[in-house]
């Protein structure tokens, strides 16, 4: 499986928007319009989205509008063999959930210990068979606005799946999130240890 690299911006980066795009504050998952000529400045860039700054906070905007800020979007396609019978391949899950970012921690939702449980079902009485992957999450903070649009991301990273024919992505409060939950990975890039 070939797997594109993602690619970083140096931080802060100026921008001005060259057209107007819809975009998620941060914290609240509000959606906002941005207008044309917007300054902005390029907090991160990881998973095919964007952190911004502009003078009314922090958003998020989606890959799809990379040449608003002149940037090219990132390829998030998969290039998986399918199992036997057609069933996706978990790994390949596992690889796409790693692209899914919250958008002010530059860990993944896997490394920060968020995804709970990840399985793949066969859905009855469907022909040609047909895959489903359930994904149980959490996030940071209980009040974190963001929670829709971070399932939203990873459902639609999961869907780009060979053998994947549907996606769901629960957030759940049980167990409640800590630190401990991170992994060896993601406390190095925190600089937790």
């Amino acid at each position: 499986m070939a797997i594109p690299h993602l690619s970083r911006l140096p931080m802060n980066t100026d921008r001005t928007l060259s057209r107007e795009i819809v975009a998620t504050q941060i914290p609240s998952g509000d959606k906002h319009t941005l207008a044309s000529g917007t300054k902005l400045f390029i907090h991160q860039t990881l998973g095919g989205s964007y952190t911004v700054q502009t003078d009314f906070g922090l958003f998020r905007l989606d890959g799809k509008d990379a040449d608003a800020i002149g940037e090219k979007a990132v390829d998030h396609s998969v290039h998986a063999a399918t199992l036997d019978g057609g069933a996706p391949d978990p790994a390949a899950i596992w690889e796409q959930l790693k692209r899914v970012y919250d958008p002010e921690i530059p860990v993944n939702i896997v490394d920060l210990g968020l995804v709970y449980s990840m399985d793949v079902e066969e859905t009855p009485d469907v022909t040609p068979t047909a895959y489903r992957v359930n994904v149980a999450m959490t996030l940071t903070a209980p009040g974190c606005g963001m929670g829709p649009a971070i399932a939203e991301d990873a459902k639609t990273k999961i869907l780009l799946v060979p053998g994947v024919t549907a996606a769901d992505v629960r957030i759940t409060w049980e167990p409640a999130w800590n630190q401990s939950m991170i992994s060896e990975e993601g406390k190095m890039k925190l600089g937790l240890i």
